[in-house]
């Protein structure tokens, strides 16, 4: 796998596709503002992103998969939970990331295509809901 190049990665097929655009359809069913999104470098989530939320993805590595290097974990879930805990709006911020990134922040095993809904007060992570694949 290398950073840049999607026909070395795991890319998403057609339902995954489909799951990233009912995310974003989610979100505007709801009417939730989105302010800003942020992925990893990966392109399964950089797609994600942009079906979910077209013209708005930006990466941010703080947020890539620390699968294969799970010594990176603790260190990256800190620093993506401050990222987190600076965001002041306006919108929401949706990140678009991988299970070890979500499972470290909210402790949630997430399923493939799931969103997780979160909230954060004094840094702490409090998943509030769940969009299902």
């Amino acid at each position: 796998m290398r950073l840049g190049e999607c026909s070395t990665q795991r890319n998403l097929d057609a339902a995954g596709r489909q799951q990233a655009r009912r995310i974003g359809e989610a979100f505007r069913m709801r009417g939730i503002a989105v302010g800003s999104v942020l992925t990893s470098q990966w392109c399964r989530t950089t797609e994600t992103a942009d079906l979910a939320f077209p013209g708005m993805a930006r990466p941010e590595p703080i947020f890539n998969s620390f699968f294969d290097d799970r010594g990176k974990g603790p260190a990256q879930t800190r620093d993506a939970r401050a990222l987190l805990s600076r965001w002041a709006g306006p919108g929401a911020l949706v990140v678009s990331t991988h299970q070890v990134n979500i499972t470290g922040l909210t402790g949630i095993v997430p399923a493939s295509g799931e969103g997780i809904v979160v909230r954060l007060a004094g840094g702490a992570v409090a998943v509030v809901g769940r969009i299902r694949p």
